[in-house]
């Protein structure tokens, strides 16, 4: 399968995440809801060449769920856990916008066509390639990548986030 052309489209994912997509890896940290706790977090990266590319966050009244993607998901974990937060790691998927005026509409036709169900979605901070994405949480990660390319979308995976500015 390819990670949408580029230096990368001959990477073996299976050898990298025991897996034969190219995944992003999302971080999900459970907070106390009060103010400053996002402003910890997020300054823990201070220093490191971990950068927050996509965040978003729900929130309740005892606790925030926040979800991170990272340039260096390794790093980053690394960073997260020294904290001393607890966290969940899930895999989403990375696609490239088109340049259309719609083009969420053709990202969730092409997933409603292949009967796939999009259970979280968040723009990517990050422009790889200059373009701009989104990060999907799919109920079946190898169909909506294997529709997606098949629809002449651009995946985007992890080494496109680190090299993205």
């Amino acid at each position: 399968m390819s990670s949408g052309g580029g230096e990368h489209a001959g990477t073996d994912f299976a050898t990298l995440r025991g897996r034969d997509y190219p995944s992003i890896r999302q971080f999900t940290v459970f907070l106390e809801n009060r103010v400053g706790q996002l402003l910890e977090v997020v300054r823990r990266f201070e220093g490191s060449n971990v950068r927050i590319v996509a965040l978003t966050i729900s929130d309740s009244t005892e606790c925030a769920v926040v979800r991170f993607l990272l340039s260096d998901p390794e790093a980053g974990r690394e960073v997260l856990e020294r904290a001393g937060l607890a966290i969940v790691e899930s895999d989403l998927i990375g696609v490239e916008l088109p340049d259309s005026p719609q083009p969420m509409l053709q990202v969730c036709t092409a997933l409603l066509q292949a009967e796939v169900n999009i259970t979280q979605v968040y723009p990517l901070l990050a422009r790889p390639r200059g373009r701009a994405a989104v990060a999907l949480m799919v109920d079946n990660i190898e169909i909506a990548m294997d529709t997606l390319n098949a629809k002449g979308f651009t995946m985007v995976n992890e080494d496109d986030l680190k090299e993205s500015h």
